[in-house]
Formats: C-alpha cells, structure tokens, sequence
C-alpha cells in the first residue's frame, strides 16, 4: 500500500530566508503524525506546499496514491489552516455549507453534514450569524468542521489547538481520535508537546527549517538517554543527605512528596539506583524516561546556543538527522 504523504528533499526559500531545506519524511495511511517544531520552524511552510498553496523550490511531493499536490489531490484533504480562512460577513449556516460544497458534497448533503456538525459542536443555535460574530475559539471550531465534513481520507491541521479553551482542546483532541479511527490518516504541526503525545504514533520535528528528528514517540522516549532518578524514602524523615555524596550523582533536589537524583555524565543508572537504595531504604525508586518535551527543549536549545555540531550531538541517538545543502 502506497504512503498516505511521501515528502522528498523539499526545501523553500523566501528571498535571502531559507524556511524549509532539504525536508523528507513519509507518513504510513491510518496513523496520527505530528510535525514539531518551536514557533517559525518551517512547519505551517511544510503543510503549505502538501496542499498546493505554494510550489517547493526543489523536492517531490506525493499524496495518497502518488498524487502531486493539486485538484485531484486536494478533494480527498481536509486541511485546517493556523490563519484561519473563513469569511466574516457570511453566516455561519452558509459557510458550512458553501465549504462542504467546495469539496465535492451537494448542497443537500452539506447542509445535512453540516447542520449535524454544528448542533454536535454547540454552535447550533449560531447558524444564522455572521462569522465575525463568534469567538475565536467558535471560529476554530466552525474550522475544523469544513475541513472534515467531506470525510477526508487525509486530514491536515496546522496549530489545530490555537485559541481553545482546555474543554474545547479537549474536544478538539476527541474529534481528531474520531476522524483516525474513522480511517483517516491525521498529520498535525504543534510547538504543544503535551499535544503532540497525546495524539500521536510518530512524529518529525523540524527546526530552523530541518528535520532534526523522526521517529515513534515510544522509540524516542527509549533512545534519549535518562538523565533522572525518581527517588521516596521508605521513611519520610529520612536523612537524604547522603545521597548527594554517591558515586555518578551531580545532583539532589527536592520534586514534591520525591527527590530527584539528577546522574553525571557517562554514569550508569543501574549502578547509582543500586546506591540509592543501599544508602536509604526506598519506598519508590525508578528511573525518569523524558517527555517529548524534554527532546524538544534539549534540542531547540542545543540549535539555538551552539552550532551544527552541537545540535547534531543532541540528537545523535535519538533520531535522524538530515543536512541538505542551500538551494
């Protein structure tokens, strides 16, 4: 079976800015992928290009089964833009409507589609106004909506949780599970890493235009080495002082009803657990795997304080680094 997205080498510059170089990543048909990356990285520029908004500079696009970017393509896409593209003064009822129709559905079924959304989303009572007259968090939602009510087999979401509330993200994050186990294939940008985990089975990320990492979120978390001892006495009024002196420790500090026992460098988990323990009987004891947010912020920063070679170091076991050069 074909890929659902195969990106190949893209780049993109805009005048003396390069915002994408030398990008490939291929998304399998039915997962939830996420793009990351901080704020200007290169990622809505990435989902541009995927819907045919702008041409690459160099590189292959190939959607579904091996569509180029365009028409035929663009009918089995919904795509959800982070600068939103609805129309102010139109009603709400009629621009449900008027998108549904734009992807192929009858104005029957999309006023059908599109009335079930609404009243779904609690926004039925809100047919009959104009656009500007909702909330931003309203507007996303009535977003959302025209780009699913065609039952698109590839869902594309810039920055889908932009303006939402925690209910509504919550929402939101209920929609976007529907639609995969629906069959849909889900490729989403975030700098949100809470959202990225929750969602996701594979995610790329993307800094100052390249791809710096690719990879499961499970296979991620694995490779990155833990750094992070989770560390309760058995009693709470313990003496934990001797555990700042044991071998391979850099550091002790206090992290709620727990201590956290930071590791030096090259020293082993195993052996300094097996210290803890000796040292003050534990009642827990285990070893911190990092979030994706801990990756993130290790390699944004590595990228933003040194150089490539720095940056390649932070990610050398933890995913595929790719450099392309300039176009």
């Amino acid at each position: 079976m074909t890929p659902a997205l195969h990106v190949d080498d893209i780049a993109k510059g805009f005048g003396n800015h390069v915002a994408v170089d030398g990008v490939s990543f291929e998304v399998p048909r039915g997962v939830v992928y996420g793009i990351l990356g901080p704020n200007g990285a290169g990622k809505s520029t990435i989902l541009r290009m995927i819907n045919d908004i702008i041409a690459p500079d160099r590189g292959s696009i190939r959607i579904l089964d091996g569509l180029p970017p365009g028409s035929e393509a663009a009918a089995k896409i919904g795509y959800l833009p982070e600068e939103r593209g609805l129309y102010p003064k139109m009603k709400v009822g009629e621009i449900v409507e008027f998108m549904g129709e734009l992807r192929g559905l009858s104005r029957a079924e999309a006023r059908t589609r599109g009335g079930a959304w609404l009243e779904r989303l609690g926004l039925g009572k809100w047919t009959k106004n104009k656009v500007q007259d909702l909330s931003k968090g309203m507007q996303q939602k009535v977003q959302f909506l025209a780009a699913v009510i065609h039952k698109p087999d590839l869902l594309i979401l810039d920055e889908p949780f932009s303006g939402l509330d925690p209910v509504n993200q919550r929402l939101l994050r209920e929609l976007v599970d529907e639609e995969h186990r629906r069959g849909a294939t889900v490729l989403f940008s975030t700098h949100v890493m809470v959202h990225a985990e929750q969602l996701c089975d594979h995610v790329v990320m993307i800094h100052r235009g390249e791809k710096v990492l690719d990879g499961g979120i499970g296979e991620i978390r694995a490779r990155y080495d833990p750094r992070d001892i989770l560390f309760e006495p058995l009693d709470p009024a313990a003496d934990v002082g001797p555990l700042a002196r044991l071998g391979g420790v850099a550091r002790v500090r206090k992290d709620g009803s727990a201590w956290e026992v930071t590791l030096a460098a090259g020293a082993s988990p195993a052996s300094v657990m097996q210290q803890i323990a000796a040292a003050v009987p534990p009642a827990r004891l285990e070893l911190r795997r990092p979030t994706l947010e801990d990756v993130f912020i290790d390699i944004v920063r590595a990228g933003s304080e040194g150089d490539d070679a720095t940056l390649r170091e932070a990610v050398r076991d933890i995913g595929e680094v790719r450099r392309g050069p300039r176009p």
